[in-house]
């Protein structure tokens, strides 16, 4: 045999051999492609898609101690003129949107836990939960007449921002927008079991140096339980009209002005007025030490661990300014309140009423530790002065450490 066949011979069998292994060889199988929690951008940061669905999901919230001290008028058990205590409060909040024919379609919820000082931990509850389709708004969270549910958001610059009326009630509203221009209306259940709610409206402009609003409300019902418990500092609440009627009419404005003084600035200016006593015209007033953090207002109890003052008017105004890790914040505001029944034995009817001046004054300095965690350090003084009749004031504040996720 030549040496050419011979190759060609063992090339041959080579090939027959190799098929042959061929056919018993084992094919692995690929995994399955695994899909990973992508990010989603569309609503901001945080958001990340549940995996399977086109559903964002943001959770956040934060953990916070703080200590708190109020001065005369409040006691101690130990009978001190002053309070202090700590508390803290854990916060989760669930943000879930997606995109439908309809518009946005949002779920979010709020539940908190907070104790004061040596009391027993409080159970996590439902300080907000609603849901939103396009403009329509249905839920519980603040008031219309406090929220920024129409872009914007009324209070001054300060952690106590010396709100007027911002309380929790169940709602359903629509805004309509164009541009910078929002327009809502809405309607808040007032708790007392008829058919008829309270009315709101708000018209708001925003752009880039911030924006102007104009909210409206009428409040079908004001009840002495509005009010809250009473201390002996103001024994009855408010007269009303001398008609007997029960409702009010409320207004309230507000414009906010950021980097218009320096970069990293807000200026707020804001101002309510009310016929009538109303819920939606209620401020905090003198407070307990567990007062200095208040956990969900609602229409039964609007200013919790702290005496409710009717204001008849306001006006407020306050400036902060963040420098790098530092934000400084000082706010006022200035009103007088609704008249006010004082026991008076040297009167005919055995009482005399008299309205009161009010004026608040806030300062606060926080500080950015590191990424997501924070020190804040706030005073308050506040002054009422019901004239000859009765006068006091207070000062509270506290120190809180805060993280953040």
């Amino acid at each position: 045999m030549s040496i050419k066949g011979l190759l060609l011979g063992s090339a041959a069998a080579l090939v027959a051999v190799s098929g042959a292994r061929a056919a018993d060889a084992i094919v692995v199988v690929e995994p399955e492609p695994v899909e990973y929690v992508r990010v989603c951008d569309v609503y901001g940061t945080g958001f990340y898609y549940i995996p399977g669905t086109e559903t964002c999901l943001k959770a956040s919230g934060y953990l916070r101690f703080q200590y708190n001290v109020a001065g005369s008028p409040v006691t101690n058990s130990e009978g001190d003129d002053y309070q202090a205590l700590s508390a803290v409060r854990a916060r989760i909040n669930l943000d879930v949107r997606e995109e439908t024919d309809l518009g946005t379609l949002r779920a979010y919820f709020r539940i908190q836990a907070q104790n004061n000082g040596a009391s027993v931990e409080d159970e996590f509850a439902m300080i907000r939960g609603f849901l939103q389709l396009g403009g329509f708004l249905a839920g519980y969270r603040d008031t219309l007449w406090s929220s920024d549910v129409a872009g914007i958001e009324d209070g001054l610059p300060t952690d106590d921002d010396l709100p007027v009326g911002d309380i929790n009630t169940n709602q359903v509203s629509y805004t309509f927008t164009t541009g910078g221009f929002a327009a809502t209306l809405g309607l808040e259940d007032d708790g007392t079991g008829d058919i008829a709610p309270d009315v709101h409206g708000k018209l708001t402009y925003t752009d880039g140096w911030g924006g102007v609003f104009l909210s409206a409300v009428y409040d079908e019902t004001f009840n002495r339980e509005d009010l809250g418990r009473l201390t002996s500092f103001f024994p009855l609440v408010p007269t009303r009209d001398i008609d007997g009627s029960n409702d009010a009419f409320a207004l309230k404005a507000g414009l906010t002005l950021k980097d218009v003084l320096t970069q990293s600035s807000v200026l707020k200016v804001d101002g309510h007025w009310a016929s009538d006593p109303t819920s939606y015209a209620i401020i905090s007033g003198f407070t307990t030490a567990g007062g200095l953090i208040p956990s969900n207002p609602t229409l039964d109890n609007p200013t919790p661990g702290s005496f409710p003052l009717v204001l008849e008017w306001s006006v407020g105004a306050g400036y902060s300014q963040k420098f790098n890790k530092l934000t400084a914040g000082l706010s006022g505001r200035y009103g007088e309140t609704f008249d006010y029944l004082f026991i008076d034995t040297a009167s005919p009817t055995g009482f005399s009423s008299s309205s009161a001046e009010y004026w608040a004054v806030v300062g606060d300095i926080g500080y950015d530790l590191t990424k997501n965690m924070n020190v804040l350090a706030e005073v308050k003084y506040q002054n009422i002065d019901f004239g000859g009749i009765a006068s006091s004031d207070q000062t509270s504040g506290f120190l809180r450490f805060q993280r953040n996720f």
